[in-house]
């Protein structure tokens, strides 16, 4: 059975999409999804545009999803953007907290674009980081 990999963030449209796809790419062996706490917006264009230049664009989902569509503890590592993801998890799951990693990396969505390129930069490491670990 694959290993199964979560990420969240506040609206899956901006961090968590943009990892689910790269660690497609990097792992296609990996079973991996992502989800947000309150999905509002479609998946953002910065994402699209940022994944396409790591010509990674045909691993991004089609829309948002929502942490409540998700059974949390079919998943072997649960990735929170921030605390307040992992806070979301734990509420939902209490016995998941061994499997959450947190990253603290701030929403792009308020950002200037420089700031946010550093998100999607800093994302991108720590993405292949955890392929390699996995």
């Amino acid at each position: 059975m694959d290993m199964k990999i979560l990420f969240v963030c506040t609206g899956n449209a901006y961090r968590s999409p943009f990892a689910e796809a790269l660690l497609k790419k990097l792992r296609p062996d990996l079973d991996v999804e992502s989800a947000g706490l309150q999905v509002a917006i479609p998946i953002a264009k910065e994402t699209q545009d940022y994944l396409k230049k790591l010509k990674a664009e045909q691993y991004l989902k089609s829309y948002p999803e929502s942490l409540d569509e998700k059974n949390l503890w079919v998943y072997d590592v649960i990735v929170a953007m921030q605390p307040r993801h992992k806070s979301a998890v734990l509420r939902k799951c209490p016995e998941c907290e061994n499997l959450i990693v947190v990253w603290n990396i701030e929403d792009p969505y308020y950002e200037e674009k420089d700031v946010a390129e550093k998100i999607y930069i800093n994302i991108e490491d720590k993405v292949k980081q955890l392929a390699k670990s996995l």
